[in-house]
């Protein structure tokens, strides 16, 4: 037992001491771990303390340079607001002294922007500007500036009004764009003469100073005006005729508005259809009067002369008549002639007591449509006032329209009425005389037949 508890103690003994110097050694490395940290922290602070310190000098260097800066630019600040005042105060003089010597050129500047506002006006209303837009550039320009103008843009001007010149008096043929009547625009050749008209294949241009296009007039003139203007554009270097607008289009826009015959009449309404209707049956009722008696009085200046009766014709009828009686004595025998001449009054006269009535009917039933006219006209003034003429136009035209067709049927259905019935009487005339020179030679001669 003592043998095995002293090993066991020595042991014991060996592992303790063995403890204590590992202890030791752990304790020197703690020490020494201790002491490099202290030392690295050291050296840290003292790189934080130096760049702390670094940073506070270049601060204090840059507030140094800021509040130098500031001291500087308030200087400057003085320095500018002394050199403003005096600027201000020089410019204020200058100003009065450009005021003072420029006192021509704003009355020439005035003049210049008047001229060019002016003229801008009657050049965008003329053919030319079809042919030479970029003049009206230079006339917005300076008709809208705020500066006076420069030489060359018054010697432009001057230019200008010298080339517009020259192109009036000019007959010129270029190709533009020419709107139809139908709405196409197409490229055309067009002919422009002076200011006054433009043409082509015939046809009558109307400029359009809003587009800038030309457009063929809805309406144009006669057909003489038309085929003057188809001659006048194939002609080469001769002298034609030609028909211009001196009113530079005024009278061609005009003449698109000025209503047609056809147009006129539908005017008149119902009371002028019915006129011209009245016309119609006079003309016609005239022309058979007229052949009516030019043929009976061509047979009966033929059986003037001949002793043979015919009855073809009234003096044949009245002398065959008279031969029925030839055994009679002469008041019986004027009987005879007087009933012969009386059934041929209604033949010779036949239509005119129609023709009478007509031509006295066609003014009153004018008349009828003036009053029908002019009550339309009041009714619309009673409901629409007098603002607006258009209102009032279709029963003013119908009231004078009517008037103007009423006449125009009257006077010549007069007239005719008038001639006819002085030849038809000339005819009873000759019956009555050739009747009474009949029954004295009957007399004379005893009563005996030819």
């Amino acid at each position: 037992m003592k043998r095995f508890l002293l090993p066991l103690c020595v042991l014991m003994l060996s592992q303790s001491s063995l403890l204590f110097a590992a202890k030791a050694d752990s304790l020197e490395s703690l020490l020494q771990q201790v002491r490099e940290s202290r030392q690295q922290q050291k050296h840290r602070d003292t790189a934080r303390e130096q760049r702390f310190l670094e940073q506070r000098d270049q601060r204090q260097r840059l507030l140094d340079e800021a509040k130098q800066a500031l001291a500087a630019a308030r200087q400057q600040k003085l320095e500018l607001d002394q050199r403003y005042t005096e600027n201000q105060g020089r410019l204020i003089e200058e100003r009065a002294q450009l005021k003072e010597k420029s006192g021509t050129l704003g009355e020439l500047f005035g003049s210049v922007r008047q001229v060019a506002s002016e003229s801008r006006n009657i050049f965008g209303a003329s053919l030319i500007s079809v042919e030479r837009p970029q003049d009206l550039l230079l006339l917005d320009e300076l008709a809208g500036s705020q500066k006076l103008p420069s030489i060359e843009k018054l010697e432009a001007l001057w230019q200008l009004f010298l080339e517009r010149l020259v192109e009036a008096g000019k007959i010129k043929r270029f190709e533009t764009p020419v709107i139809t009547s139908d709405g196409v625009e197409q490229n055309e050749m067009v002919t422009r003469i002076g200011l006054f008209n433009a043409i082509s294949n015939g046809r009558y241009l109307r400029y359009l100073p809003e587009s800038g296009r030309l457009m063929a007039l809805g309406r144009q003139p006669t057909p003489r005006f038309q085929l003057m203007a188809k001659k006048f554009e194939a002609a080469e270097e001769t002298i034609e005729t030609m028909a211009v607008d001196p009113s530079r289009g005024a009278i061609l826009s005009l003449l698109v508005q000025s209503p047609t015959l056809l147009e006129r009449i539908r005017q008149g309404g119902v009371i002028g259809y019915i006129i011209i209707g009245l016309g119609a049956v006079g003309i016609l009722l005239t022309l058979e009067r007229l052949i009516v008696l030019f043929v009976t009085g061509r047979r009966v200046k033929k059986q003037i002369g001949n002793r043979s009766a015919s009855g073809k014709n009234p003096l044949g009828r009245l002398m065959l008549a008279m031969k029925t009686q030839a055994d009679s004595d002469a008041e019986a025998l004027q009987l005879r002639s007087d009933e012969a001449i009386l059934k041929e009054l209604p033949t010779l006269r036949r239509g005119l007591p129609m023709l009478g009535i007509l031509a006295a009917v066609a003014p009153l039933l004018g008349l009828l449509g003036t009053v029908t006219g002019m009550i339309e006209t009041f009714q619309s003034i009673t409901l629409f006032g007098t603002g607006d003429p258009k209102l009032m136009s279709g029963g003013i035209s119908q009231a004078l329209v009517t008037t103007e067709l009423g006449l125009a049927v009257a006077i010549p259905l007069v007239l005719l009425h008038s001639y006819l019935s002085g030849r038809s009487n000339r005819l009873i005339h000759i019956l009555d005389e050739q009747s009474a020179a009949l029954v004295a030679h009957r007399t004379e001669s005893g009563g005996t037949a030819d």
